[in-house]
């Protein structure tokens, strides 16, 4: 299991969209998020190469608006919060449309 430290994860929709997302990546065998801690923990399958993973993991990370600790600055970084909030948004929506399917 790595850990990621990342920015802007508030709430369980974060974690949520987070999941969604990073469970799409071929090798990636489990996720899970901290949220107070402001952690993404990710399982890979041994098959794969982890640093290439985990290269993809960050990527898919930052490109959700939820960038490593300490890798943005300035406009990056408030840009970066932009997109948290709509990745937080549809990791809500997909939260609750899963709950009305139970």
């Amino acid at each position: 299991m790595v850990s990621v430290a990342v920015e802007n994860i508030k709430c369980g929709g974060c974690a949520n969209g987070i999941k969604q997302k990073l469970i799409k990546i071929e090798g990636v065998k489990q996720v899970s998020v901290e949220i107070e801690a402001g952690l993404v923990e990710v399982e890979f399958d041994d098959a794969h190469d982890e640093e290439s993973l985990l290269s993809k993991v960050k990527a898919q990370l930052a490109s959700m608006g939820y960038p490593e600790v300490g890798s943005l600055e300035g406009l990056k970084a408030a840009g970066a919060k932009a997109k948290s909030f709509v990745s937080c948004a549809v990791g809500k929506m997909s939260d609750s449309s899963s709950d009305s399917n139970k």
